[in-house]
């Protein structure tokens, strides 16, 4: 088994690719200053909002925040996994890519991959073998499924019998394992095994490279569950996957938005009808990480549910889900069927075309946020206009700031009769203004400029300035919220001084760590190049200083505890040091 890829070789790839070079071959770009831009290849746009630093070795649209180095970009343009990225840039600059003996390089088995395969070449024998797979065929078409889409989804049948899969595909015991590891097949508590789907219609699940990880299935008669996933597997993750997302880019280059159904038979009949770019979340509620990968391949999003008490609850638990990342143009909206009616039902007795309309007309998130908190609160009395600010204003909050956040708030301003200026104070500061003892907080823009915040940004801008900073441990016992990460940076950095802002970013991939510091590489520095070593030594400095004072206080405050009368020699002397100018009264005396 090929072993894990070295840190250090994956540092020095960093340092040799070029990711201009990686992007335009992929995507046109024209220079603009220091940085290349283009519009973003991850969602629709007019207007360039994606932009390449060569400084920093680093991307980032404006419009759908996307962002990454060389590997991040392979990742989401080429949907390669890590390996592959890796594999890819160094064959690019004639690099072989050594591998460290003994240790495995990471969950994604190929062997699985392969055993998936095979199981879904199975299943596509059972469901077109004339006598095993009649069953499932006639329940097919009596969904109105034809050939084509069944086939353009892969669809199969998994026929009765507890070792179908087991005979056939699991004919010896090391890939009886596998299809255990791949959640095809269930070990018995006594020893052994059968086949996890009997007796369904099976469905696929991709990958975004096309690659089948998991698969649902639906049982013909009356057996429960209806529906049955494969379970979570190194390869699958319910969380992340959607199913259909592969199917609709494969079909659509440009995506004019994503619809979000409920059913492996919504997404395809609505794709049999034109429709084709309906997804479905697995069984799952739609997760942040569900929301990333579709407003990667789409501006808009709109949800499709029953419009019955149940259907509403779902579509609020979608719209808290989508607050926090609704900014640069994106857009969601809810759209409700009539109670009893699903899209497979529902396209089928209105055709396509209306169906599109129906899309057409979906409520805005802004609309349904209004509309479902207006139900809670009687908005002609002050009373329930109060109530009203209360139930918004946590929700208003988890919306970034930007254009979207103050139209939203301006709507609310209109329909609690305030001005909007009140209301965003009151969402920022959580409570009355005027309460007693309340202490107005620092404004965003101090916040944001947090020296901690701006030594980091710093050293993302140019990392070879920590050479010069000095001793990191004298900021390790600073009480300030960053300072950890900002040690860990420094320490980095003077330890390996040839690493770049793409190297540094690829150390802390996949952490929260890694999320902010990409964000703060993103952010543009008000400071000229040739200011960045003097301006870093002077936010240290002040850091510095800041620690400093707080010793004192902390020494200070350690030694009131006696009288100066009490104190001994050592004592008196650091009393002196603490306070140069002068001693406090009695310091001297004794």
């Amino acid at each position: 088994m090929a072993g894990r890829i070295p840190q250090e070789f994956i540092d020095h790839l960093l340092g040799r690719v070029d990711l201009v070079e990686v992007v335009e071959a992929r995507v046109p770009l024209r220079k603009a200053g220091r940085e290349y831009v283009a519009c973003c290849p991850f969602h629709n746009e007019k207007t360039p909002s994606f932009t390449v630093s060569p400084a920093k070795q680093f991307y980032h649209c404006f419009g759908c925040g996307a962002h990454g180095n060389a590997i991040g970009f392979l990742l989401e343009y080429e949907h390669m996994d890590f390996v592959e990225a890796v594999e890819e840039l160094a064959g690019s600059v004639g690099l072989p890519v050594p591998r460290e003996a003994g240790v495995h390089a990471g969950p994604r088995d190929p062997d699985l991959y392969g055993i998936l395969d095979q199981a879904a070449g199975a299943f596509r024998d059972a469901l077109q073998n004339h006598s095993v797979g009649v069953r499932a065929r006639d329940y097919l078409a009596g969904r109105g499924l034809d050939t084509t889409v069944i086939e353009a989804y892969g669809l199969g049948y998994a026929p009765p019998g507890w070792d179908h899969l087991l005979r056939g595909v699991g004919a010896d015991e090391g890939r009886r394992r596998r299809l255990l590891d791949a959640g095809l097949a269930v070990a018995k508590d006594g020893g052994g095994a059968y086949d996890r789907f009997r007796d369904r219609v099976m469905f696929p699940i991709r990958d975004r490279r096309g690659r089948i990880i998991a698969f649902g299935g639906r049982v013909l008669g009356e057996g429960t569950p209806k529906y049955l996933n494969s379970p979570e597997t190194p390869l699958f993750h319910k969380g992340r996957e959607l199913y259909g997302l592969y199917e609709t880019r494969h079909a659509l280059r440009h995506l004019p938005r994503l619809l979000v159904v409920e059913g492996y038979l919504d997404v395809i009949a609505l794709a049999q009808y034109g429709i084709r770019y309906a997804v479905a979340t697995l069984g799952t509620a739609t997760t942040a990480e569900h929301l990333d990968r579709m407003f990667r391949a789409s501006a808009e999003v709109v949800f499709c549910f029953d419009g019955d008490r149940a259907g509403r609850q779902a579509a609020w638990r979608a719209l808290e889900t989508s607050l926090p990342v609704l900014r640069g143009g994106r857009q969601v909206g809810f759209l409700f069927l009539p109670e009893g009616e699903d899209p497979d039902t529902m396209v089928r007795k209105e055709g396509g075309e209306a169906f599109e309309m129906r899309i057409a007309q979906c409520v805005p998130l802004s609309r349904f946020l209004y509309e479902e908190l207006e139900r809670q609160a009687d908005t002609t009395s002050v009373d329930g206009r109060a109530r009203l600010v209360e139930l918004a204003r946590p929700l208003l909050a988890r919306v970034p700031e930007g254009v979207f956040r103050d139209l939203l708030i301006e709507g609310f301003a209109e329909r609690v009769r305030v001005e909007p200026g009140h209301l965003r104070r009151w969402i920022r500061d959580g409570r009355a203004t005027d309460r007693p003892g309340y202490r107005r907080p620092r404004p965003a823009a101090v916040r944001t400029r947090s020296p901690i915040r701006h030594a980091v940004t710093l050293l993302l801008q140019r990392p070879a300035l920590a050479a010069g900073a000095g001793d990191p441990g004298r900021f390790r016992e600073l009480d300030r919220p960053g300072v950890a990460l900002l040690v860990q940076l420094l320490e980095l950095l003077q330890q390996h001084p040839h690493l770049n802002t793409a190297a540094v970013l690829e150390r802390w991939r996949g952490t929260e760590e890694g999320g902010h510091l990409e964000r703060l590489a993103a952010l543009p520095l008000d400071v000229p190049e040739e200011g960045l070593e003097q301006e870093l030594r002077d936010t240290l400095a002040f850091l510095a200083a800041e620690y400093g004072a707080r010793e004192r206080e902390r020494r200070w405050a350690q030694l009131s505890l006696k009288r100066p009368s009490e104190w001994s020699e050592e004592e008196r002397r650091e009393a002196r040091r603490l306070f140069p100018e002068g001693a406090p009264q009695g310091a001297e005396d004794g």
